[in-house]
């Protein structure tokens, strides 16, 4: 089973892309929506310990974290300490099910993939990427973001040029989404066409 890394920084349409190469009936794993899960489960009495303050009606209030988070930047680490290892054991059932299944390819949506040293968990990485100033457009059009939030979020992530340069594949969304579409099936059609050529071996 090939298991795809998807990332990219935000406003790049990642979330979309996840959502064609399940539309093509590839399996994805959304860490994004894992953590939210997370945040009304197992994860709410340790946060709730380290943060306190953030759990309200029994879940994690992400406003409250992200107030804290702001003041704080430096708990991230904290953080991540707590969630990581939640969301790589949901990883992980997620991926042991799909290969009891007998998928052939799986989609790991990780927007952290690279600064979190995911790339070895996966087989082959494709970056979503666009245009700077259609990212910028994106990000600051959503409800309550500012200038302010987006740089502490880019402060977090690779900058998108050196993404690139380790992806396998890439995925331009400011092409319009037609050609965004043929760029993920052609990547599905190659990473089979490997593997049926016995060339699909982990990096």
């Amino acid at each position: 089973m090939i298991v795809i890394g998807l990332t990219g920084s935000i406003g790049m349409g990642k979330s979309t892309t996840a959502a064609m190469f399940a539309e093509d009936g590839i399996p994805v794993n959304d860490a994004d929506a894992v953590v939210h899960d997370l945040y009304r489960a197992e994860a709410v009495e340790p946060i709730g310990e380290a943060f306190p303050g953030t759990i309200v009606e029994g879940v994690i209030d992400r406003k409250e974290l992200s107030r804290q988070l702001a003041l704080a930047p430096d708990r991230f680490r904290e953080l991540e300490a707590i969630v990581h290892p939640l969301v790589r054991a949901r990883e992980k059932a997620f991926l042991d099910s799909r290969r009891q299944a007998g998928c052939d390819m799986v989609v790991l949506d990780i927007p952290l993939l690279f600064e979190t040293g995911g790339e070895g968990r996966v087989d082959r990485i494709v970056v979503v990427t666009a245009d700077p100033q259609v990212q910028h457009d994106r990000v600051l059009a959503r409800p309550g973001m500012t200038e302010e939030k987006f740089a502490m979020i880019r402060a977090r992530q690779m900058p998108d040029a050196d993404k690139r340069k380790r992806a396998d594949f890439l995925v331009e969304t400011d092409k319009g989404m037609d050609a965004a579409r043929r760029q993920v099936s052609d990547i599905i059609a190659t990473l089979r066409h490997e593997e049926a050529a016995g060339n699909g071996e982990l990096k």
